[in-house]
């Protein structure tokens, strides 16, 4: 594994691609992706990662940020994805304390309402029988008081209280990857899969193309894994029914003295009875999600509409309606699509959240699925794979994530230790001498140190500034208008560790200007 993962190597390694045919291409660099990467690369599989655009750049870094069982399956009747869920969330608590946290969720109950304190007490009972572990909790109104200030009173019962975890979904991903690449896998952003190669009726590679120019390149393999969410259809042949009914989720972010939560908020939104969420992260609050059909291109970023900022806010209003928080208040907004294998009728968040696998000869296409199930998702494509090459894969529970050497760091809390150790994992050393030589200030009101950003230009694969502000650090979501009073500081930084001209520099800036007011922004009324 080279040390300085970046776009110099890069351009090294990717012509050398075409000179082995390997065990397994991935194509598609999200969770799902980077799961099953991983999980070859640990059976000592030779093994490459193509990704379009960048690591995380569609559904793994817009999620709702949730590391959790899915409590509403239980009443759905998905045993097998509930328990799976609450499973991997232990272990993904248990391997990347800093990255993957607990989090209380309240649930507040009012006269009249569903599900009322016995409905949601037996739920839990169950929810907490398949993690093997009691976690909930009934507080009364009374206690409510206390607990959570703000919150609407009028018939107000009480709330009960159940433990799931949160995450930062791109640095998972990074964390994931890194894994990968310590057991020898390689991975590379900015390179589009043209069209699969076939041989008698097999898969046997893919053509591809470099996002940075350069002649198309054929590269072989004996098994190829499509992960790729919602484009996973876009390489089937054509001939073959369409399955995906892409699902998009809108998310508003607060600032977090705007509306201050110390805990998680799951509630019925008072227009179409669905679940909501209003929780703290990154030291923001977040307020989402939609559920509805994604019509758009799913080549351009998804963006939120006029309807589903006013559902939000109508949320926040419904649930804190003495905060009185408008459209002003948002510091940002991201919008994910999720690639939810459906029937296409009925309400979207009726459609099962179940994976499906579809097999052809050398190819195997994950198609939907969870975030939290990465794991066990990787282990079944890998096993068809492993069909397919005469290779017998167990899941033998061996752990995703090496543990984090535990470094002496002067000037760090033992808070913000963890912070850094969850999401730098192995290049944590290599932080610490970045944290030696540019010391350990934080990049405005956030938790990002300039040292990360730095350690991101040098070996995190950035090949474009949304890349840094928007998937390796948080920036561009948690700070002032996509942190563009910051972007002088971080050009003095980073442009020279990423080699940019002044004129790419420039460009790259008005690009992601763009890209944020389009993408991140408030929406505006034509949209």
């Amino acid at each position: 594994m080279s040390l300085d993962w970046n776009a110099a190597w890069r351009q090294q390694v990717l012509p050398t691609l075409a000179d082995e045919t390997w065990d397994l291409i991935v194509i598609g660099g999200g969770i799902s992706g980077a799961g099953i990467l991983r999980e070859a690369a640990r059976r000592g599989w030779r093994c490459l990662l193509l990704e379009q655009r960048d690591f995380a750049w569609g559904t793994s870094s817009r999620s709702s940020k949730m590391v959790h069982g899915g409590l509403r399956y239980i009443a759905k009747g998905q045993w097998r994805l509930t328990r799976d869920s609450v499973r991997e969330r232990q272990r993904l608590l248990d391997e990347a304390p800093g990255l993957v946290e607990p989090m209380s969720f309240m649930m507040p109950h009012y006269r009249g309402g569903f599900p009322g304190p016995r409905v949601m007490g037996g739920l839990l009972t169950v929810y907490d029988a398949l993690a093997g572990r009691r976690s909930h909790r009934f507080h009364t109104a009374q206690q409510l008081g206390y607990l959570a200030p703000g919150l609407k009173d009028h018939d107000l019962l009480g709330g009960t209280c159940f433990v799931d975890a949160l995450t930062d979904d791109a640095r998972l991903v990074m964390r994931v990857l890194s894994e990968a690449r310590a057991d020898g896998a390689l991975a590379l952003n900015g390179v589009r899969v043209q069209q699969l190669l076939r041989e008698n009726g097999r898969v046997c590679g893919v053509q591809v193309e470099d996002s940075e120019g350069g002649e198309p390149l054929q590269v072989r393999c004996r098994t190829l894994a499509v992960a790729t969410g919602a484009w996973a259809e876009r390489l089937r042949p054509t001939d073959v029914p369409r399955q995906l009914r892409p699902l998009r989720g809108s998310h508003l972010l607060l600032p977090g003295w705007r509306l201050p939560v110390a805990q998680a908020f799951t509630f019925l939104h008072e227009h179409d009875r669905r679940p909501v969420f209003v929780f703290p992260w990154e030291g923001a609050t977040v307020v989402g999600t939609t559920d509805l059909d994604h019509t758009e291109d799913l080549d351009q970023s998804a963006r939120i509409s006029l309807e589903e900022l006013d559902y939000l806010l109508a949320a926040c209003a419904q649930q804190f309606p003495q905060a009185r928080v408008g459209a002003a208040d948002v510091l940002s907004t991201w919008s994910g699509v999720r690639p939810v294998v459906g029937s296409g009728e009925g309400a979207p968040s009726n459609e099962t959240r179940e994976h499906v696998l579809w097999q052809e000869p050398g190819c195997v296409t994950l198609a939907g699925g969870k975030l939290t199930t990465f794991r066990p998702q990787a282990i079944e494509v890998l096993q068809a794979c492993g069909a397919m090459l005469g290779r017998e894969v167990v899941d033998d529970g061996a752990p995703v994530f090496a543990p984090v050497v535990a470094l002496p760091l002067s000037s760090v809390s033992a808070r913000q230790w963890r912070r850094l150790a969850g999401r730098h994992g192995r290049d944590l050393p290599r932080l610490a001498l970045l944290l030696a030589e540019l010391g350990h200030d934080t990049v405005g009101a956030s938790d990002t140190l300039w040292a990360e950003l730095a350690l991101a230009c040098d070996t995190e694969m950035v090949l474009y500034l949304d890349d840094l502000l928007l998937r390796r650090t948080r920036l561009g979501l948690l700070l002032p208008e996509g942190a563009a009073q910051y972007l002088p500081a971080i050009r003095r930084l980073c442009q020279p560790r990423l080699g940019w001209s002044d004129e790419r520099w420039l460009a790259q800036e008005a690009r992601y200007r763009a890209l944020w007011q389009r993408h991140h922004g408030l929406p505006d009324a034509t949209h």
